[in-house]
């Protein structure tokens, strides 16, 4: 059974929730990035947060952590010193060099993790999802980049993915007798410019980035292998289904929105 969480270990201004007799934790809550916040105060926030939780659930008895880390972990999304990834598509593997404040403060919370495994009988997953996407910011954030027809350059390589597969692979992460830690990846299977991978970056990136090979032309700069291997979880929603090729929104889509039908909407109705 898997049952959310609820309960308190305050210290220093945090709050985490955990109640004794719950199974899994997960953990989304956060600053969900570098450029609206102070950096001291998105650093100490997503920190301290993440391991408030960790110790409550720890102290709780809860077996199954679930961390919301972020494709920019290894740094090249926000740098002051600008870098790109070495090889595409980026795997779990990759080097990890953050220098802003957010990134560092998400992957502060994955060693927070390995560090719990290590000292006790919790199990857990951080993942880390590219540029979340739903109905109601897809055409905003994705149709520009379909319009542009690859001519733009992107930090992730192109990547994004729906939260609905990433509602799976949580699902998935939180119900895994998967043993220590792990990280994962969360990313659409294509790219968000519509374009062959290796030709997108060998005109944007020229040599730099060593091309590994992929499993459709127009696959995801983000690779996803290992959840797949290891959790099962493969995606299977893309921009196509909610944007026409010119990247606007379909109608069908356009009506649901309009009418509070989506996913994500009933969920927050559901909630509230």
């Amino acid at each position: 059974e898997v049952r959310y969480v609820q309960a308190d270990l305050t210290d220093a201004g945090h709050t985490a929730a955990v109640v004794l007799g719950h199974e899994a934790v997960v953990h989304t809550a956060a600053i969900p990035g570098p450029q609206h916040n102070p950096p001291h105060v998105i650093f100490q926030n997503n920190v301290m947060a993440t391991y408030q939780v960790i110790e409550a659930a720890e102290r709780a008895g809860v077996r199954r952590v679930v961390h919301m880390s972020s494709e920019t972990v290894p740094g090249f999304s926000y740098p002051s010193r600008y870098f790109h990834a070495g090889y595409a598509p980026v795997d779990e593997q990759h080097p990890v060099r953050p220098q802003d404040s957010y990134a560092l403060s998400k992957w502060f919370g994955e060693q927070l993790m390995d560090s719990c495994v290590q000292r006790s009988d919790v199990t857990g997953a951080s993942i880390r999802p590219t540029w979340i996407q739903w109905e109601g910011n897809i055409e905003r954030n994705v149709g520009p980049i379909v319009r542009a027809r690859g001519c733009d350059e992107s930090a992730s390589f192109w990547s994004y993915v729906s939260i609905y597969d990433l509602a799976d692979l949580i699902l998935l992460a939180t119900t895994s007798t998967m043993p220590g830690h792990e990280v994962f990846y969360a990313a659409a299977a294509d790219n968000a410019a519509g374009g062959r991978l290796h030709d997108l970056i060998r005109r944007h990136f020229g040599d730099d980035v060593e091309l590994r090979p992929v499993d459709r032309p127009d696959a995801s700069g983000i690779s996803c292998a290992k959840a797949n291997r290891l959790l099962g979880w493969k995606p299977v929603r893309g921009w196509r289904d909610l944007l026409d090729d010119d990247g606007y929104l379909r109608p069908e889509v356009q009506a649901d929105l309009d009418a509070g039908r989506t996913g994500v909407q009933r969920g927050s109705q559901a909630i509230s």
